[in-house]
Formats: structure tokens, sequence, C-alpha cells
């Protein structure tokens, strides 16, 4: 396989494991130096194998995205040691609760809200100044169907990731004249783990895998992706201006 992401720094977040792990290793296999996120130090050391068989580089980061202050470190230690940042993946999430609002403890709301949104912000405002210094930086963040479904007994899930896809929309807004280009991926129902834990009578072998997903993703990382402010549903390979009707 070409290498066509060669030199090039890619952050994932959530890559222990689901499409974050599958897009670090399809990053990995273009030749990027992935620098991978995830609380799971065991899931990271799997991923480091992986990447490694195919004779790929990463850098492994043991880290909570709750930890604000460590995303700031990280963005310095990205800053020492590479100058720049020529991807980012934004792909870490949780399911939240599946109950009524009226059932819901504000610490649940909240702690959806810590992780599918607010170290978002806080990638952004760290990460924004590396990404400046690639000459084609490219972002994509995950999202998901919830947000504009509204169903019932996911509400946190739902409305976390609808804030999240106007946090990701008003930046690529505001960095429409730049380089840079910001985009939304919403993959639909995929064979992880989150989704067996959200709904599980689901027959997991009827949906399609992280690997495929991540295929998908990786183009929208390249330099060539010229697209910015844009939306892309997977189920329907289509790019869209705004989130589609339910």
């Amino acid at each position: 396989m070409t290498r066509p992401l060669a030199n090039r720094i890619a952050l994932v977040t959530g890559a222990s494991r689901g499409i974050g792990y599958a897009t670090a290793i399809a990053l990995a296999k273009r030749g990027a130096h992935v620098v991978a996120v995830a609380r799971t130090q065991g899931g990271l050391e799997e991923l480091d194998d992986e990447i490694r068989k195919d004779g790929g580089a990463a850098t492994l980061v043991p880290l909570s995205l709750t930890d604000t202050d460590g995303i700031a470190r990280l963005g310095g230690a990205l800053h020492e040691r590479h100058g720049k940042l020529d991807i980012l993946v934004g792909n870490a999430g949780v399911p939240g609760p599946s109950s009524p609002l009226g059932h819901i403890e504000l610490k649940q709301w909240t702690d959806a809200f810590a992780v599918n949104v607010t170290a978002n912000f806080q990638l952004i405002r760290c990460m924004e100044p590396l990404l400046k210094q690639s000459d084609a930086g490219r972002a994509v963040f995950v999202t998901s169907g919830a947000a504009s479904r509204a169903a019932a007994y996911l509400g946190p899930y739902a409305a976390s990731k609808a804030a999240l896809e106007t946090l990701v929309r008003v930046w690529a807004n505001e960095t429409v004249s730049l380089p840079l280009r910001v985009n939304l991926f919403s993959p639909g129902p995929i064979r992880t783990r989150m989704r067996a834990t959200v709904f599980p009578g689901e027959d997991p072998m009827t949906l399609d895998t992280p690997d495929q997903a991540a295929e998908f993703i990786v183009p929208m990382c390249s330099p060539e992706w010229t697209e910015t402010g844009k939306f892309y549903e997977y189920k329907t390979k289509r790019l869209l201006d705004f989130r589609p009707p339910a």
C-alpha cells in the first residue's frame, strides 16, 4: 500500500476501540504518525501492536478527555515534538444513560456533555494553533443520527451530539478562509461496543464494521479533501451542507 499520509501527524481520540481504533489503524497504514488518545492503556497497547505490524508508528496517550488540563498539556507536547498537527479526529464519546429525562441525575447529564461536547471544545482551543501550522489541516468529528431524531430515552446523548454539531459548524465558519477543513461524520448503526450497550437486542452481525466506516473517514483527513462545514452521512454515502431531516 502506498503511504499518501507520510510525514503527517494525526490525533485520534477514543482510539482504543471501535471507530477510533479502526480509523487510527487506517491512518497509520497510509503513513500518518498516529497520536492515539484513550482512557484504556490495554486497548492502546493492542492498537500499537496492530499499527507496528504494518510498519506504522504511534504515540500512545492514556488520557481521560474529562481532564481538560491534560488536553492542554497534550497540545503543548505536540508543539514541542512536532510543531504542527495535520489531522484531528474527534471520535471519543459516551452514550449516557438510557432513561426518561425525569429519571436522569444531573451528574449523568453533565458527564455526557463533558466528553461529547466540552472535551471537543477544549481540543479545538488547544489544537487549532497546531492545525494552522499544517499546510492542510483536517478535522473530523464523529456525530450521530440521534442528534436530529431526538429519540426517547437518549436525551443526554442526543442533546450533546446536537451541541457538538453546532460547535463544529461554528468552527468551520470561523476557519472557512484558512487551509483548515472542518467536517462532521455520522456513521449510523455500526458494530461497536457502545452500540451494543444502547441497543442490546440488536443483532450486531447485521451492522457494518468500524473498519468499513473508517475507510470513509480517512479521505476526509487527506490534503486532497477540500470541503469544509459539511456533514458526511455514512449510511447514505452523502455529503451534505447541513443535517438532513430525521
